[in-house]
């Protein structure tokens, strides 16, 4: 009888890039087994079909209210329907819409540019370096403001004037009111970036259609309301369509760690630990898009928006597994963190919400 005994090979060890790559693999795998990376078409041509529909419904009560200031009304409502519409066309832009990138492509140039009036090239090409690297200082666009001090990892900027002082250290009381500017903004950009020269796929179909939208929309509200009554029927909306979308993307990341110019982080960790998923029922959905749940977003771009809400047990009981720090709170708990965020940076302080983990990568390996 052969008695010779069989020797196991220990597993290989991993080095530590290796095996957060493996953890990765490990989390995709099993979505993907899931099949929750299905399209679902019949969902989103549903979806397209309300939206279209309510603002084909508020075209005609704008016309049938005429003259009367219950158009602050209207006003109001168009800017919750454009909401919704950049929703669907942030989908598109994701390719959670269509199998073909094209398809997707003219999705979004139909409802961002010709139904909400913004720019799809503009806003691709700001969004895809978010997502690629969000919160990191020198990368992502989203920290990167003028008005407001997101961060003071390249140390706090000088101020000497009083008032701008005061209003650096108070700057998180001014943030959400100065989303009333943000709708105007989005459009400016767009059209700065699509009559100059920034980074636009289709140039030519992107400007008749912004034209076709901006101008006849404006033509519109002064041709068929009086003057003062125009002006704050755009005023109410672009002012109420800016808050919508600042109230939706500020919970996301603001707030969170901070990353270092030279720090080099895992996709999965980089995704999850700079990310806050907002905590609701159906209603939440609707009213934030699906942006609820931003780190199953940001792990799984191209999901089908209403597929996050399925997979979302499953992400958070791999990171509660692997040790993986997982946010979810309450949408006024976000806000008052994002307002005690912004102050502390505006009092000079250096990385106020420092990650351990971040700390960790800031010499790259």
């Amino acid at each position: 009888m052969d008695t010779r005994t069989v020797t196991t090979a220990d597993p290989p060890v991993l080095r530590p890039r290796e095996r957060q790559l493996s953890e990765f693999t490990e989390l995709a795998r099993t979505v993907q087994e899931s099949g929750l990376m299905r399209r679902r078409l019949g969902w989103y041509w549903t979806q397209f079909a309300v939206v279209t529909v309510g603002l084909l419904a508020t075209f005609a009560a704008f016309v049938l209210v005429g003259h009367s200031w219950w158009q602050l009304v209207v006003a109001a409502l168009l800017a919750l329907l454009l909401g919704q519409a950049m929703f669907l066309g942030h989908d598109a832009a994701h390719r959670q819409i269509f199998a073909s990138g094209r398809w997707n492509d003219w999705g979004s140039l139909v409802i961002a540019n010709l139904y909400a009036g913004m720019s799809y090239g503009w806003w691709q090409h700001k969004h895809s370096r978010h997502h690629a690297k969000p919160n990191q200082v020198g990368a992502d666009p989203d920290i990167d403001m003028d008005v407001l001090r997101f961060h003071n990892e390249d140390g706090p900027r000088p101020v000497r004037t009083g008032l701008r002082r005061w209003f650096r250290e108070h700057q998180g009381w001014f943030f959400f009111p100065l989303l009333l500017l943000e709708g105007l903004n989005l459009h400016l950009s767009g059209v700065k970036t699509i009559f100059g020269r920034g980074p636009v796929k289709r140039r030519p179909v992107e400007i008749a259609f912004i034209t076709l939208r901006l101008g006849g929309y404006l033509g519109l509200v002064f041709w068929l309301l009086p003057f003062g009554m125009a002006v704050a029927f755009l005023a109410v909306q672009l002012a109420l369509f800016g808050l919508y979308m600042g109230m939706v993307f500020a919970p996301n990341h603001k707030g969170m760690p901070i990353v270092p110019r030279d720090s080099k982080i895992d996709f999965l960790r980089r995704q999850v630990l700079m990310s806050r998923n907002i905590r609701g029922g159906r209603l939440t959905d609707v009213a934030m898009g699906g942006l609820n749940y931003q780190i199953e977003h940001h792990l799984f771009p191209s999901m089908p928006r209403p597929n996050l809400r399925q997979v979302q047990p499953l992400v958070r009981d791999f990171c509660r597994a692997h040790g993986i720090h997982y946010t979810e709170v309450s949408a006024a708990r976000s806000y008052r963190t994002v307002v005690q965020y912004l102050n502390r940076v505006g009092l000079g302080a250096r990385d106020p919400f420092e990650c351990p983990i971040t700390a960790q990568y800031r010499v790259a390996r």
